[in-house]
């Protein structure tokens, strides 16, 4: 074995030792790097509330769908929605006191679809009941309910009425929603004023909406996927052609 002279294992040594630092700087670098909650995000999680509430409203309305599913508290009624809603139309079933009921909107005309049961319950008696029960219902655009319902099958109208925080905004960290993805949270005073969560990946959507005054918690998904409203077969569809039974 042939022995290595001193200055050349000198020298062997020193760079062993700076290469051996030069790894360990970068693997520190890295590490730093790896505790910024923004890397790798769309980068909304840097701006102020105000910034990022605007930000994800114009995104929203930008969108071409999305579906929305939650509670929505109005006059003292509680409404649990599952809606897929788009420019031109939406559909969902709808469920209060009890009661569940279809809505399909295509342009301007709206159908209701509900069973016997809640028809007998509108109507107060079994009048409408046999007739309506199990059909999709076309409401009069005259009609109190077709202004009360429609507003569930506007995209426009829901999102611009819900996605709303009160007070003054802040922000309130970094989340994740229910599938992963990551989030910003904007509060309206401190969370009384309602919570928003906006997503950090890709388009700043809204994820998330808990309303100010307990008034319901909303998820939103499926932004910019589209899907189809179709006119119901006549053998499916009742032109009451009257007022609909108060519900």
């Amino acid at each position: 074995m042939t022995a290595m002279p001193r200055g050349r294992a000198r020298r062997t040594a020193l760079l062993t030792a700076t290469c051996a630092l030069a790894v360990t700087g970068a693997m520190v670098l890295s590490g730093c790097g790896g505790d910024d909650p923004d890397a790798g995000t769309n980068g909304v999680g840097k701006l102020p509330a105000d910034r990022i509430e605007a930000k994800t409203r114009a995104a929203a309305e930008a969108a071409s769908a999305v579906r929305l599913a939650g509670t929505v508290v109005t006059s003292g009624r509680t409404y649990r929605l599952d809606m897929r809603l788009k420019d031109d139309g939406g559909t969902g079933s709808v469920t209060s006191q009890g009661a569940t009921f279809k809505l399909l909107r295509i342009g301007e005309e709206l159908y209701l679809k509900a069973d016997a049961d809640f028809w007998s319950h509108a109507d107060g008696s079994d009048g409408a009941a046999g007739k309506l029960g199990g059909k999709y219902v076309k409401v009069p655009q005259g009609d109190p309910s077709y202004k009360k319902f429609s507003g569930f099958t506007d995209k426009d109208v829901l999102l611009d009425g819900l996605l709303t925080l009160h007070g003054t905004l802040a922000t309130d960290g970094h989340h994740t929603d229910g599938t992963g993805t990551r989030t910003v949270r904007v509060t309206g005073d401190k969370g009384a004023g309602g919570t928003l969560d906006v997503s950090l990946e890709g388009t700043p959507y809204p994820l998330r909406l808990v309303r100010a005054g307990d008034a319901g918690t909303l998820r939103f998904s499926d932004w910019g996927r589209n899907f189809t409203v179709e006119e119901p077969a006549k053998s499916e569809t009742v032109d009451y052609g009257r007022q609909l039974p108060a519900s």
